[in-house]
């Protein structure tokens, strides 16, 4: 790993962006499961590094005004796994967090960092998807939000700009009804070689998306259309087969894009009716 020149501990985010923006080379560290990694692979190798850590703000879950929820961008897989406000259709974050890998890395890696990092093998992305959450991003020169489908952009590629970081994932009020994230991993905790999150209202109204098929979520308001009008086994089939043709899977060590396309099906079919029974 190369030498860093610092490693900068600021008290407010806007000390910790104003670093960001004196030096192109720092990059910001939250509770490092993915950024240490990447640096000992000689993937990234920061000149500096500026410590999220103790900056209030972006700490923990709170319920909004509006019934909605925020996390703060340092809250750590294990709280988000814990939290029993992400309930109904926002259970899906919950469940998601809680597959992340094992007690070590829950424990000290956070929401922020993580979908900074933009793997689509990671659990996160294609939950907050089916969530419609949006992303609160913040450089010295202000802030903006974002849904969360515009924030992935491509493999490992995301919507920040230099010296922009997460700030938090807004999560809009949670509506009655059911929802899940499902993966298939070679082993348990590793990375999804394909999963499915979906979140279903009392009502009927779908949201579904595919992880681990393509460089960012599969996401289609068609498909969710249709398997909200229509839940029988026959159109579950047919949806999976749209989600299929919009996917753009990879072979690698996990499995073969072949394979990656045949267990779309199977997880739809589980996640709809799980999401269902919940209701």
């Amino acid at each position: 790993m190369a030498k860093l020149a610092g490693l900068y501990r600021p008290a407010t985010l806007a000390e910790a962006l104003s670093l960001l923006a004196q030096d192109p080379g720092a990059k910001p560290i939250s509770g490092g499961a993915t950024l240490v990694a990447m640096m000992n692979a000689r993937v990234i190798e920061p000149e500096a590094l500026v410590s999220l850590a103790a900056i209030r703000e972006l700490q923990g879950i709170a319920q909004l005004a509006d019934g909605g929820l925020r996390i703060g961008a340092f809250t750590r897989h294990r709280e988000t796994a814990a939290d029993a406000r992400l309930k109904d259709t926002l259970f899906v974050v919950r469940d998601a967090a809680a597959q992340i890998a094992n007690a070590v890395v829950r424990n000290m890696g956070t929401i922020g960092g993580s979908i900074a990092f933009a793997d689509p093998g990671l659990d996160y992305p294609p939950a907050l998807v089916a969530a419609n959450a949006e992303v609160e991003i913040a450089s010295a020169s202000g802030r903006r939000r974002l849904p969360i489908e515009s924030f992935f952009v491509d493999w490992y590629l995301t919507a920040l700009q230099p010296g922009e970081i997460v700030v938090a994932v807004l999560l809009p009020k949670p509506q009655p009804g059911g929802s899940r994230y499902h993966k298939v991993a070679r082993v348990s905790g590793d990375y999804a070689t394909v999963s499915i999150a979906i979140a279903r209202t009392t009502e009927g109204d779908v949201r579904v998306a595919v992880g681990a098929c393509g460089p960012t979520p599969i996401h289609s308001d068609e498909i969710d259309a249709m398997l909200s009008s229509d839940s029988s086994l026959a159109n579950v089939a047919r949806a999976a087969d749209a989600l299929a043709g919009l996917a753009d899977p990879v072979d690698d060590v996990r499995a073969s894009a072949h394979y990656r396309l045949s267990l779309i099906p199977r997880l739809l079919e589980r996640a709809v009716r799980q999401a269902e029974q919940s209701r």
